[in-house]
């Protein structure tokens, strides 16, 4: 199932890092390695459009983990 949720780029100093996004409401979702490096910057605002991966742990377990597939800096 696709969601779109809106929310800023973390990095966490776990393990060998992660990377998140944590939305307006507070939920955090773990980023899938290998999003495009442009969305990675810690701070920023972004809209992304993804798939939660339920199939998939990380060492971070940091929330659910998100496959993005699209996304919007805002």
């Amino acid at each position: 199932m696709s969601i779109t949720v809106t929310g800023k780029i973390q990095r966490r100093d776990i393990g060998t890092g992660a990377w998140a996004l944590v939305t307006d409401e507070g939920v955090t979702y773990e980023i899938l390695r290998g999003a495009d490096k442009d969305l990675l910057k810690a701070g920023q605002a972004a809209k992304v459009t993804g798939q939660v991966r339920e199939d998939i742990m990380t060492a971070a377990m940091i929330g659910p983990v998100l496959e993005v597939k699209s996304y919007e800096v805002i």
